[in-house]
């Protein structure tokens, strides 16, 4: 195990940009001060709040867009710094951004001009997305922010999860990061199980990584966009780890395990639109395949 997290450091300090290298150091190389992590992630703020430049590895140039904040939000909940003024420009701009619904959309208009997967088509009139606007609130309920915004949004979540009656690993995976943080927590377990049930009635999930003719991928994924139990179960005290008994989510962390490759990082398993953008996306998926053991206790220390 000490050998796959050199291996990781070692393709991290290769081919990890400033960002990826910086959270490898504070997350598992021992460094305890978090400014050089902030340091790169304002790198990619944009002059109106928001954040780009490529932060989102699959939505280029210097418009800020929702997905692209989600993933900010992840490295601020990570370093303990989603808090004070920070987080209140961060709900200001996502307020200026909202649709009419309550929700925010994945990407907006500004994205257009700049290049982007086919698979996240840019709206004209942007509407609210259940998966953008829940990993959006998520981390901000989480850390108690206080500000208008995630109270409208987690209405918006509510209504939007209630009426479910299908869905997707992405969209799933999303969901269950807005239950786990819902202040409501008895309505958050209903949901989750009635969430799980549609995740195994339209096997979403790879069970067994043995038999991929078992699953069914939904419409619109990339041959082999696998989803595992771990990918919809970010840690173990998530509502979701009620949906896979002990024995599927041990193979799919034996899987991910073994998925590590040569050169120490993770393959991406979602559709490879470009080979760059495939090159910036992968110490991200490294970063994220580690913390995943680590929350499992598959690593060491």
């Amino acid at each position: 195990m000490s050998d796959m997290i050199d291996r990781a450091a070692r393709f991290l300090w290769e081919s990890g940009r400033v960002l990826e290298q910086r959270r490898f150091a504070f997350l598992f190389g021992g460094e305890t001060d978090p400014s050089g992590v902030l340091a790169a992630l304002d790198a990619h703020r944009a002059p109106d709040g928001g954040y780009a430049y490529g932060l989102e590895p699959d939505v280029r140039g210097p418009a800020s867009q929702p997905v692209a904040l989600a993933a900010a939000l992840r490295v601020l909940a990570e370093t303990g710094a989603l808090s004070g003024p920070r987080a209140g420009r961060i709900c200001d701009w996502l307020a200026g951004h909202t649709a009419p619904d309550g929700g925010v959309p994945a990407v907006l208009p500004s994205l257009r001009p700049y290049p982007h997967p086919p698979r996240l088509p840019v709206p004209e009139r942007p509407a609210g997305q259940l998966p953008a606007t829940a990993l959006a609130v998520a981390p901000l309920l989480r850390a108690g922010v206080r500000h208008p915004w995630p109270a409208g949004a987690a209405d918006f979540c509510r209504r939007a999860v209630g009426e479910l009656r299908l869905t997707h690993p992405y969209e799933a995976r999303a969901v269950v990061e807005f239950l786990d943080a819902a202040p409501d927590r008895n309505w958050g377990v209903r949901q989750a199980v009635r969430l799980g049930e549609l995740v195994r009635d339209q096997h979403l999930v790879l069970l067994d990584p043995r038999h991929p003719e078992d699953v069914s991928l939904a419409p619109g994924y990339a041959p082999g966009e696998y989803h595992l139990p771990h990918d919809l179960v970010p840690h173990p005290e998530s509502l979701a780890r009620a949906w896979f008994t002990d024995t599927e989510l041990d193979r799919g962390l034996r899987y991910l395990a073994a998925e590590q490759r040569e050169d120490g990082g993770w393959p991406l398993r979602r559709a490879k639109w470009s080979p760059t953008v495939e090159v910036a996306a992968r110490p991200g998926a490294t970063l994220a395949a580690l913390l995943t053991l680590r929350a499992y206790r598959r690593l060491p220390g």
